[in-house]
């Protein structure tokens, strides 16, 4: 491999690799591509001779890829990756599309109340939110940048830290107004229903009223009665419509507390910190398209002042 003129290969010969090796068929590559197998064959026993050195064994339903096939595999497909992410920043037009990825509630309650005045700052760039409850693989899904509720002390990979949160109880200010049930103190919760949040999907409450009480120091007193929800949306509603007293997210209730539909009857400093935080992470093919870095740059001063 001493002559370096061995080496310079044309970006549609690696191309027809990078398929061959990601589908481990020379078939479903020239698909890929609008080639004939028999283009991706000869593509791949060049690039075999020119390198001396074979990429693929042959076995008897199809192919896999030897150790230097793989090792070949991986550096080219991350160099085609950074070169599309380039063709991509360079150009993209001024505004673009970014789509944005977090779970529901934080979608309903913080994301979208916010938008407008993104738009306002950046008419140009338009934004998609898919909002679900699951996990999403930025990179196989196209989402552009995604959001996430994690517990535990350490960041994933590339992930920016955007806010922690913290519970203190909320309710609808007529509940404050009822002489028969007064709401002055904790304990004062035995006489009010208690709007629990009861996800299917996860084993224990992560903002139960247990642990608020726990907190404070205060024994749970026994509600007057209860009404539970699968999703917060569903609880922070209940409370909106007085029906009672619901354990309300910093993050997601402020903007009901600044226009004075819901209150914290106790003060929000009476809260307990939820033991995780957001984060917000960037699919590693939208990181340097403009418009991605604006959304971005933006999520995290909206965060920073609240």
């Amino acid at each position: 491999m001493g002559n370096p003129s061995r080496l310079h290969f044309s970006l549609d010969l690696l191309k027809g690799f990078e398929a061959a090796a990601r589908h481990l068929s020379f078939t479903r590559a020239a698909n890929e591509l609008s080639l004939t197998q028999s283009a991706i064959s000869r593509e791949i026993k060049l690039l075999e001779s020119r390198l001396e050195v074979r990429l693929f064994n042959r076995i008897h339903r199809g192919l896999e890829l030897t150790d230097a096939g793989l090792a070949l595999y991986r550096s080219v497909s991350e160099a085609l990756r950074l070169i599309d992410r380039g063709i991509e920043a360079v150009t993209e037009p001024a505004g673009g599309v970014v789509t944005i990825t977090t779970n529901v509630p934080f979608a309903s309650f913080w994301v979208v109340p916010r938008l407008p005045r993104f738009a306002a700052l950046y008419p140009d760039i338009s934004v998609r939110v898919a909002a679900t409850n699951r996990v999403v693989n930025l990179e196989r899904e196209q989402i552009d940048v995604g959001v996430r509720h994690i517990s535990g002390g350490t960041l994933p990979p590339g992930a920016i830290e955007l806010m922690t949160e913290r519970l203190f109880p909320v309710c609808a200010p007529q509940l404050l107004r009822r002489r028969d049930r007064p709401l002055k103190k904790p304990e004062d919760l035995a006489r009010h229903t208690l709007l629990l949040f009861s996800p299917d999907d996860m084993p224990q409450h992560w903002s139960d009223w247990p642990r608020w009480f726990e907190a404070m120091k205060l024994a749970g007193p026994a509600p007057a009665a209860t009404l539970s929800f699968g999703h917060y949306d569903q609880v922070i509603q209940a409370a909106l419509d007085g029906a009672g007293v619901a354990l309300g997210r910093n993050l997601l209730v402020q903007r009901h507390l600044d226009g004075g539909t819901l209150v914290a009857p106790f003060g929000q400093d009476r809260s307990v910190a939820i033991g995780g935080r957001y984060v917000v992470t960037t699919a590693a093919y939208a990181a340097e398209r403009p418009s991605v870095r604006v959304f971005v740059d933006w999520l995290l001063g909206e965060a920073a002042t609240g």
